[in-house]
């Protein structure tokens, strides 16, 4: 694809994105509890503070989570939330007691999109959708700073999703929240707990509840939005799954490449700050195109014969670059997410298959017009997972060709490996700093030491 088409798609997306936040607007000043005061002034100052909010809301995902505006779902998915709960908010203020808004599960906001996002862009969004249905209340500040800190502590409690133990402590949280904060108030305007309206508890223990209904919630999203939460990722990442399973029985060294490669990338991610279930279940499936053919890898290979010695190089890359597409298409068939499918497409990017691609050169030196049929289809890893990986996959496939082990050639290797990488620009279009990279190279090289560390020899004790 051609720059002018790039940045025409850019473009593209950015329009339709704008469209979205303008509907957003109009929609908001819609519903509006407008009264007997409607009028055209009225409505102008509502149109300035809804935008007001979007205005921001734009600002924050161009300056910190531009991806977001990069895809229009994800746009939409944001918008969707916000005109909820807003909407929401105004039927309870119209048609119920207004005590009934604490009954509104606002937390459920922070929820949801800390599960696909992270916290500060989840405590972003709660602000604003609670600012602009606080905006509808005659005296809004309590219900702002009530909802705001409420939804700040189930952000807290709620690090890791995947465990659901976590949700029913997450509600335990919010209850004591609203009850604790909601005394403050009454004490601080009245002095006393004569005018504390004790039914309104209940309230509370069932927003606390509602809590609960954020799980089917981010099922919902994850199958209409295309997310992945780290539950699914747990779930993938099981090796019974029936692919990995496939793979294991069908190319059980590449299987077993596949585990140290995640065992690496893993222990990378962890130290840059990367998606760790992401890189590792990424990891996992980025080799399952081999299952179509697996006695072609040397992995697999358990007599020491190879097929290639019986085709000549043009042949024998094509079979080893096939399995990124056989990948592709053995994952889209098992309904692998597409951000699984992204590793298996990346992690080659644009190398060279150059085993064969010199084995050809000796044997043709007069022609170097071959290059291209020896190269990987792409595209270039374009995060820091799928970058994780083609890393670790380069590095622990080399790590079985050395000679000897020890902490000179491990160096060697891993710094040989990843300057090439980076030679050949596979990393460009990742913001990766030299601090990242040399993160990685001295996360690599920690965990290769562990595998292959000198062991003691025992003496043989004779039958």
């Amino acid at each position: 694809m051609s720059e002018i088409q790039n940045a025409w798609k850019a473009r593209r997306k950015y329009v339709l994105n704008l469209i979205y936040f303008i509907l957003s607007i109009i929609i908001v000043t819609a519903i509006w509890p407008y009264g007997s005061r409607a009028g055209i002034i009225r409505i102008f100052g509502v149109v300035i503070l809804v935008s007001s909010c979007y205005e921001v809301l734009w600002l924050f995902l161009s300056h910190f989570r531009s991806e977001v505006l990069g895809v229009t779902r994800k746009t939409l998915f944001i918008i969707l939330i916000i005109i909820s709960f807003i909407a929401l908010t105004r039927v309870i203020i119209s048609y119920a007691n207004p005590d009934t808004l604490f009954l509104i599960p606002f937390v459920i906001i922070p929820v949801v999109i800390r599960t696909f996002y992270d916290a500060r862009l989840a405590l972003f969004i709660l602000l604003i959708t609670i600012m602009i249905s606080g905006f509808m209340l005659p005296d809004p500040f309590e219900f702002i700073f009530i909802s705001f800190i409420t939804g700040m502590i189930s952000i807290f409690t709620l690090s890791n999703i995947y465990r659901r133990g976590k949700f029913f402590f997450t509600a335990l949280s919010v209850f004591v929240s609203y009850c604790v904060l909601y005394l403050g108030f009454n004490l601080m305007h009245d002095g006393s707990f004569v005018n504390v309206v004790w039914s309104d508890f209940y309230l509370f223990a069932a927003n606390g509840l509602l809590v609960l209904i954020s799980y089917p919630i981010i099922f919902i999203f994850e199958v209409k939005f295309l997310f992945l939460s780290d539950t699914t990722l747990l779930e993938l990442a099981d090796t019974n799954q029936p692919l990995l399973r496939k793979l294991a029985d069908e190319a059980p060294g590449s299987f077993q490449h596949s585990l140290q490669v995640a065992n690496l990338a893993e222990e990378a991610a962890r130290i840059t700050g990367a998606n760790l279930l992401l890189v590792r279940t990424g990891a996992l499936y980025h080799d399952i195109g081999k299952i179509a053919n697996p006695g072609f890898y040397i992995e697999n290979q358990t007599d020491g014969l190879s097929p290639h010695d019986l085709l000549n190089p043009e042949e024998s890359a094509r079979i080893i670059i096939n399995h990124v597409r056989n990948g592709v298409t053995l994952a889209k068939n098992f309904k692998v997410p597409v951000q699984i499918i992204d590793f298996i497409r990346t992690h080659h990017g644009t190398t060279i298959a150059f085993y064969f691609f010199k084995k050809y050169t000796e044997m043709n030196p007069w022609d170097t017009s071959k290059e291209k049929d020896f190269t990987y289809p792409g595209p270039k890893p374009f995060s820091k997972e799928t970058a994780l990986v083609m890393m670790a996959d380069a590095v622990e496939a080399s790590s079985h060709s050395m000679i000897s082990y020890s902490e000179e050639s491990i160096n060697e290797l891993v710094e040989r490996i990843v300057y090439l990488q980076e030679q050949d620009g596979q990393f460009s279009d990742i913001p990766l700093t030299f601090k990242d990279i040399s993160d990685i190279k001295n996360a690599f090289k920690k965990r290769l030491l562990n595998i292959y560390h000198l062991r003691i020899a025992y003496p043989e004790r004779n039958i």
